[in-house]
């Protein structure tokens, strides 16, 4: 981790990143959320990266991002759960987050909507596509979308805001723009039904600059804030 000073720099220089995709590809950049991954940072550097002008906060580990919910007095910070989530974290995750990019299976989102207490606003959740059909993510086939995303949109403590996706690793240039290409169309698809769906979740660092062109409004950046991370298991 960086000092403040380092911490600031990097979400500056990030969003010089994103200005200037954002501009190639003709968009707003104001349209484009830079989601801080934090996992594995404490909360100093979350209250770092707050006062150089993040808002949006994303974790993987329930526990550690529980223990930096209760602890945050941040008054506006937004916490977005990005991991994978089992069944028996569902109650955590309701309780403390803003927004989950991994929902992908209906019995998840019930447990979330059962568990989300009703003082609070409804849960922000993506459904997660394993759109290069890799084995080794997780998520939703394509096709398997329009079902979900209707079981969902009868649960009103969550609100269904879009898509996420983590490509294959190691493919080509070509093979990852087909990718979010067809994310894109399956967003697009997804609104014809479910208009508030205004969320694209896909790019990272590395790939920001594609996934804009393709019509990401959320790409999640941790290294290019934070710095180098320890590894970590929940």
């Amino acid at each position: 981790m960086g000092s403040e000073s380092q911490i600031s720099d990097r979400w500056q220089a990030v969003n010089r990143h994103v200005a200037l995709a954002s501009e190639a590809s003709g968009r707003n950049p104001e349209d484009i959320c830079i989601l801080a991954v934090s996992k594995t940072f404490p909360l100093s550097a979350v209250e770092e990266a707050w006062r150089a002008g993040a808002r949006h906060f994303g974790e993987n580990y329930v526990q550690e991002a529980v223990e930096k919910i209760q602890a945050c007095t941040l008054p506006d910070a937004q916490w977005h759960f990005i991991g994978p989530l089992q069944s028996n974290k569902t109650r955590q995750v309701a309780e403390h987050f803003a927004w989950v990019h991994t929902v992908e299976r209906l019995k998840i989102a019930r447990r979330l909507h059962e568990q989300r207490p009703a003082e609070l606003p409804p849960l922000q959740v993506c459904l997660q596509v394993n759109i290069s059909a890799d084995p080794n993510k997780a998520g939703l086939a394509p096709e398997d979308v329009p079902a979900l995303a209707t079981e969902i949109a009868r649960l009103d403590r969550l609100t269904l805001r879009g898509l996420m996706t983590i490509p294959a690793a190691d493919q080509s240039a070509q093979q990852l723009e087909g990718d979010f290409v067809r994310m894109s169309e399956l967003l697009a698809d997804l609104q014809t039904r479910h208009p508030q769906a205004d969320t694209l979740s896909m790019g990272m660092s590395d790939d920001l600059e594609l996934a804009i062109a393709h019509g990401s409004t959320c790409v999640r950046v941790g290294r290019g804030i934070f710095g180098e991370r320890a590894r970590k298991t929940d």
